[in-house]
């Protein structure tokens, strides 16, 4: 893949996959390699592989009791719940992750975390994230983290509707030398798509979409020509872009991202809006938004509400999600918080990192719906 390209790689791709997911393979060996198949299940746009060998290897890695590797697989297997619109289990993946590489003394970036933050539309939780993983990313290595930060940059400022910023972040990707040899590089194109396309910086993303579309073709599964369909769709026009528009609908219906036919839903509905056919628009709109709002993916939801307003119907605010809870760990945390002590302070006295208490406050601010340590001592005398 990184000296032929996604044509060549496909057909090498395709066997080992078929071999991991047919051919028995001793549990050690196994746990080793499940990561990379997955990934390559990923590159693929394979989702069904990618959800049945994530699930395998968290299990494999349970089963033999591999701590080590249990962490990095949970962070992969909670990708998968990402994409399929299970944020819950997400959430729950990335936490046990958390939890058992604290427990173990080992270090996992906080990849996943920042990821689901930026799906669920929790900007500040994003960029917060961001800017702490941007500091400590020379320990662990440059590979994909940059490239996944900005990612996850970009998405978090298309769920805003703020395409200047979406544009900028997802072109430090392309500007990155490793980006054509990772993962994320691909979704960032879609990111950069929608962006151009919405920020009338359409011509920018002719590259984008060149990468994008040598990917789907090599791979011919309903995910990848799914997002080439909406990803050109957006950049077409008239009975082309309508025709293309259906197309991904009709592909990612087929497939178990949820998140991605959601995403399509919305701009098709934003691009009916823009040719005034507002009754067509509204039914699109109505489908985006029910799917992001069950999601939990407040940033693209909200978008989608206010397309809706402005096609001419009244939306109300959901009602379905109950306030969030704070533990008890996180009720002590933000205590000390909002008594004044610093992270460190509050580290030493519950003898943690931290990270740890970095980790809680950032949870403690999102149920809280606040964004700074002052805001806290009044909020939890109410809570």
């Amino acid at each position: 893949m990184t000296t032929g390209g996604y044509t060549a790689a496909a057909p090498t791709l395709k066997r080992a996959l078929s071999a991991f997911s047919s051919e028995p393979t001793p549990p050690y060996k196994a746990v080793r390699w499940l990561s990379l198949a997955s990934t390559a299940a990923i590159r693929l746009w394979d989702d069904e592989s990618w959800d049945v060998l994530s699930a395998r290897h968290v299990q494999l890695a349970r089963d033999v009791g591999a701590l080590g590797v249990l962490p990095v697989a949970l962070s992969q297997r909670a990708g998968v719940h990402l994409h399929q619109g299970d944020f819950a289990a997400a959430a729950s993946a990335v936490e046990e992750a958390r939890a058992i590489a604290e427990a173990t003394g080992s270090e996992l970036p906080p990849y996943a975390s920042v990821a689901l933050a930026a799906f669920r539309g929790r900007h500040f939780e994003t960029s917060e994230l961001i800017e702490a993983s941007a500091g400590e990313s020379a320990r662990w290595g440059r590979g994909v983290g940059p490239i996944l930060l900005q990612w996850a940059n970009a998405v978090s400022f298309n769920a805003l509707g703020e395409f200047e910023s979406a544009l900028v972040a997802a072109q430090r990707v392309s500007e990155d030398p490793l980006h054509t040899e990772l993962v994320f590089s691909l979704w960032a194109a879609v990111e950069l798509i929608e962006a151009a396309a919405r920020s009338r910086g359409a011509w920018q993303a002719a590259s984008a979409l060149d990468r994008l579309s040598d990917s789907a073709r090599a791979s011919g599964s309903d995910w990848a020509l799914g997002i080439e369909a909406y990803a050109r769709a957006m950049l077409s026009k008239g009975d082309t872009a309508e025709r293309l528009y259906r197309e991904a609908l009709d592909r990612l219906a087929r497939t178990r991202v949820r998140v991605p036919l959601a995403r399509a839903h919305l701009v098709y509905g934003e691009w009916l809006r823009g040719q005034n056919r507002r009754v067509d628009a509204r039914e699109q709109l109505r489908t985006a938004h029910q799917m992001l709002s069950v999601m939990g993916a407040a940033g693209f939801a909200e978008r989608a509400a206010r397309e809706l307003r402005a096609a001419g119907e009244r939306v109300r605010k959901s009602s379905t999600v109950a306030p969030a809870r704070l533990t008890a760990r996180e009720a002590q945390i933000g205590q000390l918080a909002g008594d004044g002590l610093s992270n460190p302070q509050i580290a030493a006295q519950l003898f943690m990192s931290p990270r740890t208490v970095e980790y809680h406050l950032h949870k403690v601010f999102t149920k809280l719906d606040i964004s700074s340590r002052s805001q806290l001592p009044g909020v939890l005398a109410n809570h």
